[in-house]
């Protein structure tokens, strides 16, 4: 299956989370959500259009800018689902993202960046994981298939071992695209094709039920229930075949780039407990 013309779910990727911060139930549940009531343009205003009573937007990139939307509401925790519509056809050298970011120095990051390519060939979806500043962590999948709940990528809490963990920052939720031709397609080789701008990407179907807004003026919540739910066996397999058939590039086999040894989270068994 090819990207053209596809909606996609937002792929999973499994934080193991050890602890749970202040914070208080979302205010806004999933079937609720308004892209234009929740969400502010915070560059490329022209390029993000509303439909469906703030139920979908399109964000669009042309020579001029690309777009990005912020939650208005910040996270703590929780599990963060959509659909998107990537750019169909000749996407190359474009990057449609959804990513939550704390911001500041020390911040932390979960990315998922689709990475446009030629007309007919297969998206790559590219992610990274940032903790107290420190990135460098990217994996990247072909997409030739639908990723519905499947587990794709796991960050185990290893901070008894000196690898941050983001666990105490509170995060907003992003939706962008935008131009990266100088790295996104084959390394840089194939760039963007600006006559067939403008490219549009579509997002829909937020649902940010089991998340947690943050509230530093309230009382310590109790851990909610799903925060202890572990991969299960089929979970834990589904992810082996995901990386073994589609994973095409993993940092902590990338020994050019980390000839002195790798970080430590590459050497710390992922496990299963």
């Amino acid at each position: 299956m090819r990207a053209s013309g596809l909606w996609r779910l937002a792929p999973l990727l499994v934080l193991v989370l050890a602890a749970a911060a202040t914070a208080v139930d979302a205010s806004h549940r999933g079937g609720e959500h308004d892209f234009h009531r929740d969400f502010e343009v915070t560059w490329g205003e022209g390029n993000a259009r509303f439909h469906d009573g703030g139920r979908v937007v399109e964000l669009s990139l042309d020579e001029r800018t690309g777009a990005r939307l912020q939650s208005k509401q910040r996270y703590l925790f929780g599990r963060f689902d959509l659909e998107i519509k990537l750019v169909p056809g000749e996407s190359a050298g474009t990057i449609t993202a959804f990513y939550i970011c704390t911001g500041g120095a020390r911040h932390d990051e979960v990315d998922f960046e689709f990475l446009g390519n030629v007309s007919g060939e297969p998206y790559l979806l590219h992610t990274n994981i940032f903790s107290d500043g420190k990135g460098e962590r990217e994996q990247q999948f072909v997409l030739c298939l639908y990723i519905d709940g499947t587990p794709i990528r796991v960050f185990r809490n290893n901070a008894a071992y000196g690898v941050p963990f983001p666990t105490r920052q509170p995060v907003h939720v992003f939706f962008s695209i935008w131009n990266a031709e100088d790295w996104a397609t084959q390394g840089g080789r194939v760039k963007t094709d600006w006559s067939k701008a403008p490219f549009v990407a579509t997002y829909r179907r937020y649902n940010v039920t089991n998340a947690f807004v943050w509230d530093s003026n309230s009382q310590q919540q109790q851990q909610p229930s799903w925060m202890a739910q572990r991969l299960d066996w089929w979970s834990w397999m589904t992810l082996s075949w995901v990386r073994m058939n589609y994973m095409v590039y993993d940092y902590c086999d990338d020994r050019k780039r980390f000839p002195h040894g790798f970080p430590a989270e590459c050497i710390i068994p992922i496990g299963r407990t």
